[in-house]
């Protein structure tokens, strides 16, 4: 309880400051960011040395005390992977035994195509589930226009053409429909697992096993530090990704999300219906398929968080917890493609 204080008060300080911050000083904008990684995080609250709520063998192998300055489980139990939280080689030991193949989904519609993926696929084949089975699922409106990439063994590229809508909103919230259909179709009958990512990124370290998982959600990296009231959640009640003020445990990032192919089908289910239900009442939720992801994941908790190791921009600046960067926010030049 004292500890619950004595964070509340901190952040409480902190909050006063960035408010003076960034009404006097010209540097406000930086300041704020590094300031905001000041804020204290929520503590797990497993006794030490407990296990997991939903914990296997190898999930009870985390150790979630080793890192004290981050949030390393949820208060529904399930853990938030940071670096030294697990061991990597007891991980890929223990799946290589169940000769597990991971889907990986990437959308590269229009002028995507040409600027990220290339550069998606050669640094997913250096640091994705290397040594494991791997199926990427390229969709794209130009198929002709896919780059060759050098695939190492056990691993396979499909294409997969979709129609190319005219607005990039369209096309964020219709992948929801592509990637429900392609699971029901052929993804559900040839990987056990499926994550699903943008294509303006590239990898830069391990994104390994240790992110398996039922369902998985990715903590954003702009507010995981955040207060709650600042999360860029739909609040508009006319909108089916509706949340109250008082509702939502984290910011989640639609950049990644995944699990097994049965909670990755219902996930997109859930957004892809909650979509066109909106439609019909004329509205578009604020986030687009992002609000709807959250909306999803505060009904049914995800079973695993992935830290902002796992999608970090580095326009945020240093941050002392985050030690590497597994996957990375390429440049955004959305006025040459959107």
């Amino acid at each position: 309880m004292m500890r619950y204080v004595k964070r509340s008060k901190k952040k409480f300080v902190i909050l006063c400051l960035l408010i003076i911050v960034s009404v006097l000083s010209p540097y406000s904008i930086t300041i704020v960011r590094y300031m905001e990684g000041l804020l204290p995080m929520d503590m797990c609250n497993l006794p030490h040395g407990g296990h997991l709520q939903l914990g296997s063998h190898v999930e009870n192998s985390l150790d979630l005390w080793s890192r004290a300055d981050v949030q390393t489980c949820t208060y529904w139990g399930a853990p938030i992977i940071w670096e030294r939280t697990f061991d990597p080689q007891y991980y890929d030991e223990e799946y290589a035994k169940q000769n597990v193949t991971i889907g990986l989904t990437v959308f590269a519609v229009g002028k995507y195509l040409d600027m990220y993926l290339k550069l998606f696929l050669t640094t997913a084949e250096m640091h994705f589930m290397v040594g494991h089975n791997v199926i990427y699922y390229v969709f794209t409106d130009m198929p002709q226009n896919v780059p060759k990439v050098h695939l190492a063994k056990k691993r396979q590229l499909r294409i997969l053409q979709v129609e190319r809508h005219s607005r990039w909103q369209d096309i964020s919230m219709m992948r929801m429909k592509f990637i429900n259909q392609a699971i029901h179709n052929f993804i559900s009958y040839e990987v056990q697992y499926v994550f699903c990512m943008d294509v303006d990124q590239y990898f830069q370290g391990r994104f390994g096993v240790e992110t398996l998982s039922s369902s998985v959600a990715l903590l954003h990296s702009w507010y995981y530090r955040r207060f709650k009231f600042l999360y860029s959640y739909d609040h508009n009640p006319k909108s089916t990704a509706f949340l109250a003020q008082e509702e939502g445990d984290f910011y989640y990032h639609a950049a990644v999300f995944g699990g097994k192919w049965e909670s990755v089908k219902n996930i997109t289910e859930f957004c892809y219906q909650g979509i066109l239900q909106d439609k019909l009442n004329n509205v578009e939720a604020l986030w687009h398929d992002e609000s709807h992801l959250n909306k999803y994941f505060w009904q049914h908790k995800p079973t695993k968080v992935l830290s902002p190791e796992y999608c970090w921009d580095k326009n945020i600046g240093f941050r002392k917890d985050i030690w590497l960067h597994r996957l990375t926010w390429a440049k955004k030049q959305y006025s040459m493609v959107r």
